[in-house]
């Protein structure tokens, strides 16, 4: 569903990715982990072209990010994108905020829109405040309407750029038990997250990355089982996070 290869991108003289290839096939959930500034919002944010990069491609769904004649907003339609602080219009209701981009980008009726939106808030658990604004819902209820939002395309993968890393601790497990239910239910899905427990749960792949390389790339049973096995820098990172 998603091929990286070769993929090098460069801020300036800064090179922050460097010669990132990996592959997210079909009802895969692929965690992204790694120190900050290693690279891994930058990466998942080259899969749907919103960063450019100079060098490898992105296929997404058969599709070529880098094919000067490829519709990127129609490849965007299809891949959900979920950011670290929500992204919601706060002038717009909830179901207002589920509906335009359906209206908008896919050309449904506002009837049916509605119809699909209303749908996935009760999903998410949140019909009770499809009437409200964004700015009256608490951080994880803002992030699962971004979930409902982005499900409202009927993407073919679901991007997440650390979802939970703006919210409460006791917010990040509303927003995780939606993301396990969608993992359950086969979306592929690419995350990037420091939430080991999510990613023990329902990875099948963890990718380490640090300064712009992909180190590890391997089965979520590698990775946590023989650390021994992993590079010196993977096991630096996973002492810190798993000793607590």
């Amino acid at each position: 569903m998603i091929s990286i290869q070769n993929v090098n991108k460069w801020y300036g003289d800064f090179q922050v990715l460097s010669d990132c290839s990996t592959e997210v096939k079909k009802g895969e959930v692929v965690v992204v982990c790694g120190p900050s500034g290693s690279g891994k919002s930058t990466l998942i944010k080259c899969v749907n072209a919103l960063e450019p990069f100079q060098q490898g491609d992105i296929l997404v769904d058969a599709t070529s990010i880098a094919d000067k004649k490829t519709d990127l907003p129609k490849l965007r339609s299809r891949v959900g994108m979920v950011f670290q602080h929500f992204e919601l219009f706060p002038h717009l209701s909830i179901t207002e905020n589920l509906c335009i981009a359906q209206v908008k980008v896919l050309g449904r009726s506002k009837a049916e829109a509605r119809e699909k939106g209303l749908a996935l808030l009760e999903r998410v658990g949140l019909a009770a405040h499809a009437h409200k604004h964004p700015g009256q819902l608490s951080g994880g209820q803002q992030q699962r309407v971004a979930i409902a939002r982005a499900l409202a395309m009927d993407p073919v993968v679901m991007l997440f750029d650390e979802p939970t890393s703006a919210l409460d601790p006791e917010m990040v497990n509303e927003v995780l038990d939606v993301m396990v239910q969608l993992a359950n239910e086969g979306m592929t899905m690419m995350c990037v997250t420091h939430e080991m427990g999510f990613a023990r749960k329902v990875a099948d792949r963890v990718i380490f990355m640090d300064a712009g390389k992909i180190v590890e790339d391997c089965p979520k049973e590698a990775f946590f089982g023989d650390l021994s096995a992993r590079s010196e820098r993977a096991q630096q990172f996973l002492a810190k996070i798993l000793q607590h």
